[in-house]
């Protein structure tokens, strides 16, 4: 079972590979944004396969760790980018 689990964080951590690449090579921020949520769930999800397979549970606290960061960069993009647009109808 372990083997499995270990094929599945390879098989992913490749599939966010390849997205990031596609994603990366365009230019706008919120192409950057999903980058970053990209990686931000990639992450977790191979942080959670490698914590059942090695039998170590503090890598999951690790994972949710993760996914909170990612979630605070897209509300930190989401009020950038509010803020940026108000400024610009000069509100």
């Amino acid at each position: 079972m372990p083997s499995l689990l270990l094929g599945a964080s390879v098989f992913v951590l490749l599939t966010v590979a390849l997205g990031l690449f596609a994603i990366l090579r365009r230019s706008a921020d919120v192409d950057r944004l999903m980058a970053v949520q990209l990686l931000g769930t990639g992450g977790v999800a191979i942080l959670l396969l490698l914590a059942v397979a090695t039998e170590t549970p503090p890598v999951m606290d690790v994972a949710v760790m993760l996914a909170l960061f990612a979630a605070f960069a897209a509300v930190a993009f989401v009020r950038d980018a509010s803020g940026a647009s108000s400024e610009a109808k000069g509100e």
